[in-house]
């Protein structure tokens, strides 16, 4: 059965194809990857914005999905309390001014997360298939 948390940020799929495309490049840092960020930090406060929800989203609903009949066991419980505090810090440092360090910071941190459960393009990947397809993105 798949649930929607009133927690998960709802961002159209141009929105989460942009903040995969980002992440991505961060991902590759390389010469290629850099003069392309640099058409993304232009947007600033706006791209932190959207990579603390996209962040957000990937923790709720791809990095640490909580099956709903789990929820309420003690393990359940506890990974849907870290993904509510990770996911509070995301968005308050994504929100706090610092513009494109924080996008970028936070890519890193989003990165770190997926490189420990999946390969970093081919978890990308899925992700932009969820939102092409328009496909509500939703915890199982």
């Amino acid at each position: 059965m798949e649930t929607t948390s009133p927690k998960v940020p709802q961002l159209a799929p141009e929105q989460i194809l942009r903040a995969c495309d980002y992440v991505e490049l961060v991902w590759q840092d390389d010469e290629e990857a850099w003069a392309r960020l640099d058409e993304f930090h232009r947007d600033g406060e706006e791209l932190a914005q959207l990579v603390g929800e996209f962040g957000a989203l990937l923790l709720d609903c791809y990095l640490t999905v909580v099956p709903a009949g789990r929820v309420d066991c003690e393990a359940g419980y506890v990974m849907d309390k870290l993904v509510a505090v990770a996911t509070r810090y995301l968005k308050r440092w994504c929100y706090s001014g610092g513009g494109a360090q924080s996008a970028y910071t936070s890519a890193g941190f989003l990165i770190e997360y997926m490189q420990e459960v999946d390969q970093v393009h081919q978890f990308l990947a899925d992700i932009r298939r969820d939102a092409y397809t328009e496909r509500p993105i939703a915890a199982a």
